[in-house]
């Protein structure tokens, strides 16, 4: 079967801060493009991609679900991705596989803090994307100060090509700066001229878009010095290739529960976003989007159900097809494919082949965990994994009944492969099994998915925070000697070691090695082994065992037998050694910290002050919007816990909060 290239494909993400209606953009396209013949609401419960029961009665994302549908001859796969904190790692792997985006921003509350982490992780993986401000018909909704927002807050050159037709309850439509005419939703779409009183504003905000866009792109700045002017076709090329580049955002607005401006939308993904075949070679830059090459594939999520194991993949060059035989490359294990699935949330539709560009799921590997590359066996390469963010919170699991012990253990197994940002390990000291993941609510989801799909009974204990230790005043000229005689082979090492703090970490796992010894009286090869060894006592720390971070190490001196010195001696030696300087030190715990972000009416704002004051916060931040209070500040995570039900009896029902991870502060009593 002879396949080609489709340039006439976007995979794109939906990204957004939680409830700035992700779900709810995604449900419109689906139903505009016909892939499905009822519209689904939040509120209601009846969302496509938002399929799990978890979901729909909490009312958010939890899973990244991958749809397809169709506009204007273009196939469109689209994930909608969660907005909450605690599942960003979801956001991580989709963005990693996707080449495009549309960031949603609620046209009341502008940039929020989760839409300002997704929106870093997109510049991470260099994944260009459109903004569109949604809620364009609530009460204080402002396109101007949503982009000035996005400008300030992200620090993208934003260029609205929108201009709202009616305000608040009044907004009707918008007017397309790029082709100068209006769109109304009254009784449906109709196309029209600029109403008469938005003329001149129309041509006032064209004119400055014609002039953001000819600084920033050569042949429009050639045409525009030329002619004074952009025509259509040169501001809409401009626009596409500043995109794909990354250096500006188009911006649009409407309102998707209204069902208005959700077509230009479609029509911007399709004009402005990147095919498959716009992004760069992957595998070292070897590897295009050429259905023809040999197979490269990343695997990024994976379904483990008990009625079927699904991975999905996204396939960068080459062609699948069932019955092909792959290699994974993180294993060194050969798979078979057995089906190759086009996947609507839940729902499956087998095709006959996926290739370059193609998003699908595969049922056969047994073994495939999310960031595996799959590859032709004789032509192998590895694509570089998302990398699973660290685990803040933990607490314990164990079976009510004794006899569903084995059940737990391969329900926990399960949740991790489907899920590599939760960790699943045996306390050494009680013996309990501990399970960690990224905050209070992604537990709370995981245990909740035992309960319910695996049908266990399961008993948790109070959650706990994942602390830190480090230095705050060091050693110098540490010695230690590692000799060891028990016939035969020796062992042998002898090293001197300084550690100090390391200056400006924030509690990640940062550490700093170094040697200054000269004369070859260590070799190389030591060195490094030493290194590992100072690693290896990093695990565990002298005030409670937690990770060790932010410390610098330095290897002064040392000393080798010509017979008995080994990189096992020096590694040994350098464990030892720092273990030994680190309880000679000055130690801190270092705790984890989020910034909070509370909205509540304004006669509520005292009563969460004095609150966020009991759990040890530092308010950085308070404003005024609409009548309502938002707060910012720095609390320790250890003081969340149990905060949404202190924050609605404090406000009869009306704060809502959100956090993000705010890296490790020194604990404080």
């Amino acid at each position: 079967m002879r396949v080609f290239p489709n340039p006439l494909v976007r995979n794109l993400g939906i990204l957004a801060h939680v409830d700035a209606g992700k779900t709810t953009v995604t449900e419109r396209i689906l139903f505009l493009t016909g892939a499905v013949h009822k519209q689904g609401e939040v509120h209601d419960g009846t969302t496509v991609t938002d399929f799990d029961p978890q979901e729909r009665e909490r009312g958010i994302t939890i899973s990244a679900a991958a749809v397809s549908c169709s506009w204007a001859d273009h196939r469109l796969a689209l994930i909608d991705t969660p907005g909450h904190v605690d599942f960003s790692d979801e956001v991580e792997r989709a963005l990693r596989v996707l080449d495009g985006a549309v960031a949603v921003f609620d046209a009341v509350a502008g940039v929020e803090p989760q839409s300002e982490t997704v929106w870093r992780q997109a510049d991470r993986h260099g994944v260009p994307r459109i903004a569109f401000v949604n809620k364009m018909d609530r009460a204080g909704a402002d396109l101007d100060a949503a982009v000035a927002s996005i400008r300030s807050r992200l620090g993208a050159v934003a260029l609205p090509v929108q201009l709202p037709v009616g305000r608040e309850d009044g907004f009707r439509g918008v007017v397309d700066l790029v082709r100068m005419r209006a769109y109304v939703w009254d009784d449906g779409l109709a196309e029209t001229d600029v109403p008469a009183g938005l003329r001149d504003e129309a041509v006032r905000r064209r004119r400055a878009l014609e002039e953001a866009v000819a600084e920033l792109h050569p042949d429009a700045l050639e045409e525009f010095c030329a002619d004074d002017t952009l025509s259509d076709g040169t501001l809409a090329r401009a626009l596409r290739a500043l995109t794909l580049a990354g250096t500006a955002v188009v911006v649009l607005c409407g309102s998707a529960y209204r069902d208005r401006g959700m077509e230009p939308l479609l029509d911007a993904i399709v004009a402005y976003l990147p095919a498959p075949t716009d992004r760069p070679p992957v595998g070292g830059g070897e590897r295009a989007a050429d259905p023809h090459a040999p197979l490269v594939a990343l695997a990024f999520k994976v379904n483990a159900a008990p009625t079927g194991r699904m991975t999905y993949l996204r396939v960068y060059a080459g062609a699948l097809t069932k019955g092909d035989t792959v290699l994974d490359t993180a294993t060194g294990r050969t798979e078979r494919i057995s089906r190759v699935l086009r996947v609507q949330a839940d729902r499956t539709a087998e095709v006959s082949v996926a290739v370059a560009g193609d998003i699908v799921a595969v049922v056969g590997p047994k073994t495939v965990r999310a960031g595996a590359t799959l590859c032709v066996p004789d032509v192998p390469v590895v694509l570089e994994p998302p990398v699973p963010a660290a685990p803040v919170v933990s607490m314990a699991v164990e079976a009510r009944r004794s006899t569903d012990t084995g059940r737990l253990a391969t329900g926990l197994a399960r949740l991790v492969e489907e899920d590599p940002s939760l960790v699943v390990r045996t306390d050494p000291e009680t013996g309990q099994t501990v399970l960690s993941g990224l905050g209070e609510l992604h537990l709370e989801v995981a245990v909740e998915r035992l309960r319910r799909d695996r049908d266990l009974e399961v008993t948790v204990g109070r959650p706990q925070v994942a602390y830190r230790e480090t230095v705050v005043r060091g050693v110098t000229g540490l010695l230690h000697r590692h000799v060891k005689q028990d016939g035969g082979a020796g062992q042998f090492a002898h090293v001197v070691i300084d550690v100090r703090p390391l200056e400006g970490h924030d509690g990640e796992e940062e550490f700093a090695f170094a040697s200054t010894v000269t004369g070859g009286r260590v070799p190389q090869e030591y060195v490094r082994a030493v290194e590992a060894g100072c690693r290896d006592a990093l695990a565990e720390g002298p005030l409670g065992g937690h990770p060790v971070t932010g410390v610098r190490v330095t290897l002064t001196d040392g000393a080798t037998h010509p017979k008995d010195s080994s990189e096992m001696a020096f590694r040994t030696a350098g464990r030892a050694a720092l273990r030994e300087a680190l309880r000679a030190s000055a130690m801190t715990l270092l705790e984890p910290v989020a910034e909070v972000t509370v909205t509540v009416p304004a006669e509520s704002v005292g009563a969460v002050l004095g609150d966020l004051a009991a759990r040890r916060g530092r308010v950085t931040d308070s404003q005024v919007r609409g009548g309502t209070s938002v707060v910012t500040a720095t609390v320790p995570l250890a003081e969340l816990f149990g905060y949404a039900t202190r924050l609605r009896g404090r406000t009869q029902g009306r704060g809502t909060f959100t956090t993000r991870p705010a890296g490790y502060e020194t604990l404080t009593a």
